[in-house]
């Protein structure tokens, strides 16, 4: 299963790995509505088959399970961005504060209000133990371009969007088209 294969139906329903079956209900019902092809103004054929299909996986259980199993795997593929280089030195360093940066946007830009992610899932989503992360974070908190909220969870301020947008570093490389990639449909 390559990134290019795989389509991310928590993206299109625009939903959290994480969400109840009556919270993807509701929001199937809000976005079947606005792609429904017979909708004048916003309706997308391609978009609402792909929603419907990933609205009937992750409302069956089984079918939820199995998809869960290829999710995690995808989002390790998609997040390996340190490499083989090793975890030590300025470029390892910079490498942890552009994945900590750049997850902590998505969870942001997908959760406006309340994107934010703790320790423990940066170090699941990044495969990088909390160690070697807690220079990134403390780094990237003393810049101010995230802050610790009063759940312990960590969140992306506006001046840490403002960069993750512009770094074009050769470090961002494998990072970028995470920040900017639109929904998947297939």
């Amino acid at each position: 299963m390559g990134k290019r294969d795989f389509v991310d139906y928590y993206e299109i329903l625009q939903v959290s790995p994480n969400a109840q079956l009556e919270t993807i209900h509701r929001v199937y019902r809000i976005l079947a509505q606005q792609l429904h092809p017979d909708n004048p103004e916003t309706g997308n054929d391609a978009q609402f088959r792909c929603l419907s299909e990933g609205y009937r996986t992750l409302s069956d259980p089984e079918r939820r399970a199995a998809y869960d199993v290829q999710h995690k795997q995808y989002k390790r593929l998609c997040w390996q961005i340190f490499g083989q280089s090793g975890v030590h030195g300025v470029e390892a360093e910079r490498k942890r504060r552009s994945g900590v940066l750049a997850a902590l946007y998505r969870a942001r830009t997908a959760n406006p209000q309340n994107g934010s992610m703790t320790l423990n899932e940066l170090e699941d989503l990044l495969s990088c133990p909390k160690e070697h992360l807690e220079f990134a974070i403390w780094f990237l908190k003393e810049l101010q371009h995230i802050q610790r909220g009063d759940n312990g969870r960590y969140q992306i301020t506006v001046k840490g969007a403002e960069t993750a947008e512009q770094w074009q570093t050769p470090a961002m490389e494998p990072v970028l088209p995470m920040l900017t990639a639109p929904l998947r449909v297939a």
